[in-house]
């Protein structure tokens, strides 16, 4: 379970929580605007299995350019916002090293610009591994339902002295099922790819999935409501987030 990476900022994630739960509010820092961006607004999903490279190609076509909408920095973790584009699965946790946690599996593209979750990975291709916050990556999560929060859902957490849980080595150090792959992202007109081997879900190529946009927020001073939630839906690909699509071999 242990991240062989991320130290400084789930010693932040850690030192924030409180030792009770009293009431409180989270203050949503989205931008209104968002709601109504074409970049936003998935046309279609698709789940390709390109045999001869073994890889599969997750892809979503919006309305909008593809990773151009972005959100605003907060200036801190607490209160961070997160721009996705998330493809729930029918995939199970062990299917991408989390055990046999209960959750929705999800592969999630993600933008924050006030931290760096990935120092494993150089996105920008600079030299440097921690600044590359605002440009989009991949991460898996393992959502559950939470109605503490407008969207209904948030990742799932545990507790840290929890000896039972099972997460990859490239997890993101915190309280939480979240991992940092480090899967390329493709950003082509009005279409975002993610590239993912294989391998990486233990050669499972065929199961079901859908296609979300969302805004979704750290959380580290109120724990009466998780620690990253989704805090507003901009797009279902289904419609209902039923999952009805399935991945098809090329």
């Amino acid at each position: 379970m242990k991240s062989p990476y991320l130290s400084p900022l789930a010693s932040i994630l850690f030192a924030s929580l409180p030792a009770l739960l009293p009431a409180c509010e989270v203050k949503i820092n989205n931008d209104p605007a968002f709601t109504k961006s074409p970049s936003l607004k998935i046309k279609s999903v698709a789940v390709d299995y390109v045999k001869d490279l073994d890889l599969m190609v997750f892809s979503m076509n919006l309305d909008g350019p593809a990773g151009k909408t972005v959100p605003k920095a907060a200036g801190q973790l607490d209160g961070a916002p997160v721009m996705a584009y998330v493809f729930p699965t029918s995939l199970k946790a062990a299917d991408v090293g989390m055990g046999n946690a209960e959750g929705i599996v999800a592969l999630a593209i993600t933008s924050h610009p006030d931290f760096d979750d990935t120092p494993l990975w150089d996105e920008d291709a600079n030299g440097k591994y921690d600044d590359d916050k605002v440009i989009y990556h991949t991460h898996w999560a393992l959502l559950t339902k939470d109605d503490r929060v407008p969207g209904g859902l948030a990742v799932k957490e545990f507790k840290k002295e929890d000896k039972s849980v099972v997460l990859p080595p490239t997890n993101c150090g915190m309280p939480m099922y979240l991992d940092a792959a480090g899967h390329s992202v493709v950003e082509r007109g009005n279409t975002i790819k993610a590239l993912v081997p294989a391998y990486y879900l233990r050669n499972k190529t065929s199961f079901k999935f859908d296609g979300v946009t969302c805004y979704m927020q750290v959380n580290t001073s109120c724990m009466a409501k998780p620690m990253l939630g989704v805090y507003e839906v901009y797009s279902v690909a289904s419609g209902n987030l039923s999952l009805p699509y399935s991945t098809a071999a090329k």
